[in-house]
């Protein structure tokens, strides 16, 4: 069996075309321009290729980018009351704070400051007890992002069996919420549990997101099933550095029904899920309908 490659890159293509025909449409029917705020602290090199990456697709969607670079010693107090600027202006629909943020910032209270519907990340405790509780929320975008292309893969979820290796609160634990709301049976599971290799078997959808490079081999994929890496792993590998997953890709797409790869797969729906939630932020916001396909 050869897997069907999920393409992540086009999908999200896809999804982005999809956002900025609605937002053409809110700027002619209701003079909305939806707005995103993106606020950088330090000069962390991976976080400013993707702050750069994101302010670029914002414009490209017809959105409003709105860029906040901040020195690494910025004091906490400074960056409350920017985040605080932000939730009062009418402008801005969206709100994302970089992170990791430097040492001294702490990170839980500046996101817990952010207004939950303006908070587009989906990291609001308030947003994750209504995701917790099957109630209307913001969706963590790469939880979200791989609901999308399951949906599209399988159409219906309800009575497949997910198993969800990972746990973290980005992922993991809303990816869960998110399969059960589509009435999937779901396990979590973690690079602890009890002959993890027999979970993952059972599963006909596998969510691997536990940061360990390759750690899913194809003996744990029960023939068939759909397999959704979520790992970006950079390793040495004959001398020559590449990026990797949480799945060992040629013996897992050798077993699997469909497989994302890396990179190429879920990472592309990031953004594009970023650039969603900020159009349903905005729509919410006005009292619009909420953009069909491109929410949870």
């Amino acid at each position: 069996m050869t897997a069907r490659v999920i393409d992540g890159k086009a999908f999200a293509a896809n999804v982005r075309a999809q956002v900025a025909a609605h937002v053409a449409r809110l700027k002619e029917e209701q003079g909305l321009t939806p707005g995103l705020a993106v606020v950088l602290v330090g000069e962390d090199p991976a976080s400013q290729v993707y702050v750069r990456n994101k302010g670029t697709q914002t414009v490209e969607a017809g959105m409003a980018s709105f860029e906040h670079k901040l020195p690494a010693d910025t004091s906490e107090a400074d960056l409350l009351a920017l985040v605080a600027r932000l939730n009062a202006d009418p402008k801005v629909h969206g709100i994302l704070v970089q992170l990791p943020l430097p040492a001294h910032l702490n990170s839980e209270l500046i996101i817990n400051t952010i207004d939950p519907a303006k908070d587009v990340d989906g990291f609001h405790i308030s947003n994750v007890g209504l995701l917790g509780t099957g109630q209307k929320s913001m969706v963590p975008c790469t939880p979200l992002g791989c609901l999308m292309m399951l949906r599209d893969h399988h159409g219906k979820l309800a009575g497949l069996n997910a198993v969800v290796v990972g746990r973290s609160n980005i992922v993991g634990k809303p990816m869960a919420q998110l399969l059960l709301g589509d009435s999937c049976t779901v396990t979590i599971a973690h690079s602890r549990t009890k002959d993890l290799a027999e979970v993952c078997r059972r599963a006909d959808i596998l969510v691997a997101a536990v940061g360990r490079p390759e750690m899913i081999t194809g003996d744990m994929v029960k023939p068939g099933a759909t397999v959704i890496d979520v790992g970006i792993n950079r390793i040495e590998r004959d001398g020559k550095a590449r990026l990797v997953g949480d799945v060992h890709y040629e013996s897992a797409a050798a077993v699997a029904g469909a497989i994302t790869p890396v990179p190429g797969g879920v990472g592309p729906m990031t953004i594009a899920c970023l650039l969603a939630n900020t159009l349903t932020a905005c729509c919410r916001a006005n009292g619009l309908p909420e953009p069909e396909g491109l929410t949870a």
